[in-house]
């Protein structure tokens, strides 16, 4: 699932703010100047402070008295959110940025495919299946992509654990792009590692799906370092 950028003008403009707010162009600390921004973006008034409002929801900014608008550190963004997590990941390829999604799911898919094993219907593994055979099958780095994210994704809906699945949805951004990296500069068949999962998670063994998920998120950071 890729998010989409938001539409309208209103959409538009969030999108250039936080876009120019996450690749540094306004920094952190900076005041806003709301006439200069309201003139170069060529919005009324009333949008670009609807906007200013989207932005200061997901803990990008914020305004006070005598200073003004100013962009919060990113320590206070929302980094759950999907749109910051998917602004982000457009504006720069950082390994830092990966290495922490890594870590991440170091923690949640492991425990995922631990509950999968024990919770799985068969619907479940069977979709994962399929999402497998579409990654053995695919004969390009776009298809290997969307295969690779439908695996994952259906990995942590098979633990069926809500507060699991709201993770994942912010985690899968990252996720895609982090996927155009390593399998587009590094040689190397995910198959295998996504496979011994899913047969772990097929002979309903927790441990060995645990162990098996671990492996399988641990393989990729050699391939992060030499992205870096």
């Amino acid at each position: 699932m890729t998010e989409k950028r938001l539409r309208g003008v209103h959409g538009q403009t969030v999108e250039a703010l936080a876009g120019r707010i996450v690749a540094g162009e306004i920094g952190e600390g900076d005041t806003l100047d709301l006439p200069a921004l309201r003139e170069e973006l060529d919005v009324s008034l009333t949008a670009l402070r609807e906007a200013l409002k989207v932005l200061s929801a997901k803990g990008m900014i914020d305004a006070r008295q005598k200073r003004g608008t100013f962009v919060q550190p990113r320590s206070s963004w929302n980094l759950l959110d999907t749109d910051v997590m998917r602004w982000q990941t457009e504006a720069t390829a950082d390994p830092g940025l990966f290495t922490e999604l890594t870590e991440m799911r170091v923690i949640v898919e492991p425990a995922a495919a631990r509950l999968a094993a024990e919770r799985a219907t068969r619907e479940d593994v069977e979709a994962l299946s399929a999402a497998l055979d579409r990654m053995t099958g695919a004969r390009d780095l776009a298809a290997t992509v969307r295969a690779d994210h439908d695996f994952h994704r259906l990995l942590v809906a098979a633990a069926h654990n809500t507060f699991l699945t709201q993770v994942e949805r912010v985690v899968a951004i990252g996720l895609a792009e982090r996927d155009k990296l390593v399998h587009g500069s590094v040689a190397g068949d995910p198959v295998p590692s996504h496979r011994a999962v899913l047969d772990a998670i097929t002979a309903r063994d927790p441990g060995a799906a645990h162990a098996a998920a671990r492996a399988l998120v641990d393989e990729e950071k050699p391939d992060l370092n030499r992205l870096s």
